[in-house]
Order: structure tokens, then sequence, then C-alpha cells
């Protein structure tokens, strides 16, 4: 399935249907009076967050979405048919914005969550409603109000516990797939990640969402590479897990890069808590792992945990030091099977 993260839909909900003039016409009542009945309502517009999707592009396919009208009054007081409703399905995570792409309209941030995009018209009255003492033969109904059409954009935000950060090839996707069932593309070659992907990732008895984004290189902010298009995606992260190639010469320039464009990013993505791992120790040596992590603990000011994903030496720690600063609410906690007991008559 292709990833889609931003599209642009059309919508239009339903008009109201008109409101009927019409009389009562039976044998042996001579004054049967007006019975025109009211219209329909129109159809409106929903979004509505569901479950099992982590893309947009269902709307590739289609971009316009129009409610149906409702039917008009019609006589022996007889009301017209609302309008069927028609609901957007969309991911959790997906921000609603306006046609102008900046005004958020709605953040759509938990599971069935539904708010009405464009509400349908009204039906109009038919000349029953306009029946008085003094006009007994009312001759005039009301149109029915005209739908809404307008255009919107929707944008993705995965939801996820943790966000990964880092240049290409520093081991991202690897960590991943060592420690969930994702399989996401692995090679020797730069940007072997073009999309995001999501993992969930188990350690003591619990379970948390991990989202690998394509790496970022020197200038990603001004659109280089793949830009910082998918930085939105861990934006809702609760702790970012920082990974350094350890075989990389110039670890300490690495680590400066990436925060730089977390920085030129904007928003609170720079200050969010974060992690930083010295990957691919299976590579070094013992007197290169110490020499190494140094150089990275003096360039970031703290401490630098280090892991090897392709042997899982050190991930059990990482991912402990993920689960601690993750909040208990977003953590989903498994029930460890219980033995059977013996079966009984």
């Amino acid at each position: 399935m292709k990833f889609l993260d931003l599209c642009k839909v059309y919508i239009r909900s339903g008009g109201g249907g008109g409101g009927c003039v019409s009389f009562r016409r039976e044998k042996y009542i001579e004054y049967g009076g007006p019975d025109g009945g009211d219209g329909g309502s129109g159809g409106s517009v929903w979004a509505e967050a569901v479950d099992g999707l982590n893309t947009l592009i269902d709307f590739r396919y289609q971009q316009h979405f129009f409610a149906k009208n409702g039917q008009p009054g019609m006589g022996k007081q007889r009301t017209g048919k609302d309008g069927d409703d028609i609901i957007l399905r969309v991911p959790v995570g997906t921000e609603i914005l306006d046609e102008d792409q900046e005004t958020v309209l709605v953040d759509m941030t938990e599971l069935g969550q539904r708010v009405e995009l464009a509400r349908g018209g009204n039906g109009g009255w038919g000349n029953l409603h306009f029946k008085s003492a003094t006009n007994q033969a009312p001759r005039r109904a009301n149109p029915g109000q005209e739908g809404v059409e307008r255009t919107v954009w929707l944008r993705l935000k995965l939801i996820a516990d943790v966000g990964l950060l880092g240049l290409p090839n520093a081991g991202k996707s690897t960590f991943l797939a060592a420690t969930s069932n994702a399989r996401p593309k692995i090679a020797d070659y730069p940007f072997t990640t073009l999309h995001p992907n999501l993992g969930v990732v188990g350690v003591d008895n619990t379970e948390f969402v991990v989202a690998d984004i394509p790496g970022l290189i020197e200038g990603a902010s001004e659109g280089r590479g793949l830009g910082d298009l998918f930085l939105g995606h861990v934006e809702r992260c609760a702790v970012l897990l920082h990974l350094i190639d350890g075989t990389s010469e110039t670890v300490a320039e690495d680590y400066r890069t990436i925060i730089n464009e977390l920085e030129a990013y904007g928003g609170e993505l720079a200050d969010k808590p974060r992690i930083t791992v010295l990957n691919k120790i299976d590579a070094l040596d013992e007197d290169d792992r110490v020499t190494t992590r140094e150089e990275l603990e003096k360039a970031c000011g703290g401490e630098v945990m280090m892991m090897s994903g392709v042997a899982r030496e050190g991930v059990t720690e990482v991912l402990r030091a993920l689960r601690g600063q993750i909040d208990d609410d977003r953590l989903r906690f498994r029930i460890e099977d219980e033995e059977e007991a013996p079966w009984q008559p």
C-alpha cells in the first residue's frame, strides 16, 4: 500500500428540498385547506477517525464528496426524505486544514472522533405552515436552503510514542526490524526509507509504537534530500530516539546536523525528550567504542547509550530507556498467559 500524507478534497453538503404548495381535495369536503409538506434536509459531510488506517491513499482516487439533496415536500402533508450524509473516514492523527493550508479546522487525535465539515441545508416550509385565520389558502412555500461547498486539505501526522531520527544509513530501519514485526526496506545505500514506517515494540510486558521516518541530511529544512516533509510524523511522539552511525568518522558533526534541522523546523520538536544512541558498535573494537562515545558525549553534552541493531547488543537497555520516557497512559500493557488449570468435570 502506497503512503500518502497530504491530499486535497472537495466537499459539498446537500441542499434542502423545497416546500410544497398543495391543497386537500377530497370528495364531499368543500374546504380542504392547505396540506403542502415540508422539504427534507440535505445530507451533511462528516469526517470520522477510524482504526486500521495509516495513510490517506484512498483520497488519491476519489477527491470529490457530495452529499445527497433533500427531497421536496409533497401533498397530503408529506415531508420529503432527508438526504443521506457522507462520511470521510480518515486515520487517527489527521489534521483537516482550510483551503489556505494553514488554518487548522480540526485535529482528529482520538479514535471514533467525528466532526461535521459541511452541514446540509434545511428543507423549505410547505404552504401548510403559512395557514392562518386571515390567510386560509396560502399559495406560498419556502425553497430549500442551499448546501455548503468548500475545499479542505487532509494532512496526516502519525501518532506514535517514539520517533526515530538520524542521517541516512544510521540504522533506523534495522532497529525497527529488530525490535518489531515491521519489515522496512534495508540496504547499504542512502534513502532506502522513502516513507514513514510504524512498528509495535514490546519490552517488560508493555508495548509502544515506534515511527521510522526517512533520514535527514544537512539542508533538509531548505528542501535538500527528501526535505523535512516527514518530520510532522514525529511531532506527536513522547520521546525521540536519535541514532548516530558509530562507523562514521564525524559523529559529532552528524549529531549537530540533525539538531540543526530540528531547530530550523521550529515548533516544540527540538525541545522534546531525546535519547542519543551510538549505533553499529558491533563494527567497533573496545578502544574505538570508548573514543567515539566520549566524542559524542562531548558534542551533545549528555549521556550517550550504545547499541547494535544487527547484533541486538544493548537493544533491550535502549527500549527500557524509551519506556521510562513514555507516560503510562500511552502504553499498552500485555497480560501474561496464566497457567492452564487442570480440567475438572
